[in-house]
């Protein structure tokens, strides 16, 4: 099992907050559609975080199931939800 770090993301609309997100990675090395980290997360095949650019704290990235929807990437410390992954930079195209 790998341990991951996510340092970008990427959105249809980079500026839109009800969108979401559609890809993460790590440039060079990778990027990966939102279905694969999650079908990865979900079996234990990876388990993948972000760290806070000020404090350095981890935060790691979990599925979220909510019925109507369709599964997506949030990061959780602390004991919280919270949306670490949205603040990170765009992934540059490829």
């Amino acid at each position: 099992m790998a341990d991951v770090q996510i340092t970008c993301i990427t959105k249809p609309h980079p500026q839109s907050p009800h969108e979401h997100i559609t890809h993460v990675g790590n440039p060079p090395t990778w990027v990966w559609p939102r279905e694969q980290v999650i079908v990865n997360i979900e079996a234990g095949v990876d388990t993948f975080f972000v760290r806070d650019p000020y404090t350095g704290r981890r935060a790691d990235v979990g599925v979220v199931r909510e019925p109507g929807k369709a599964p997506y990437l949030r990061t959780h410390a602390d004991g919280y939800w919270n949306d670490n992954l949205l603040s990170l930079n765009q992934c540059p195209f490829r």
